[in-house]
């Protein structure tokens, strides 16, 4: 399993109107999936959430499940990124039938390069960027325990640009 992750901006973390840095990761079928491939061609919504299969991590998995097509609809794609290995993400996709990519950040390097907070220490941050087809980050909207409040952001920021086009 190959990971690359750009050290671009190591240091900080990832804000508004930042090019987001690019990475290479594995998800749940073993693919290799970089931010670069959507360069150009889809506006991206890349989510970090705390753990498979925990109630608020799949009530949000299964909400961007559930709005999938509106996404694809409005030219943008949805990734989300926890520190679960490739295994425990093809068991949460297959589960919940999620029709997206689930990248495996195991040891937590993308999460500390876009500067994810953790809570209390402890639990790792649910934090979801707005990336557009240029690689600016657009949008970033962070709350740990409002799951849903993520799609709902991420679908009106999407729209906006997609307006904006």
């Amino acid at each position: 399993m190959m990971s690359t992750i750009n050290s671009q901006t190591i240091h900080g973390k990832v804000k508004v109107g930042d090019q987001a840095p690019d990475f290479t990761l594995s998800d749940q079928h073993g693919n290799q999936i970089s931010l670069s491939d959507f360069q150009d061609q889809k506006a991206v919504v890349l989510y970090f959430y705390p753990k498979d299969d925990t109630p608020g991590c799949t009530t949000e998995a299964c909400t961007f499940r559930d709005s999938y097509e509106a996404f694809k609809d409005a030219g943008a794609e949805v990734i989300g990124v926890s520190s679960d290995d490739a295994e425990s993400h093809r068991q949460f996709s297959t589960k919940y039938h999620l029709p997206f990519a689930l990248l495996s950040d195991e040891g937590g390097q993308l999460r500390k390069l876009y500067g994810v907070p953790t809570t209390l220490g402890l639990i790792p941050g649910r934090v979801t960027y707005i990336i557009d087809k240029q690689g600016v980050v657009r949008h970033i909207f962070s709350a740990l325990f409002a799951a849903e409040k993520h799609i709902e952001e991420a679908r009106k920021v999407i729209k906006d640009l997609t307006d904006q086009a």
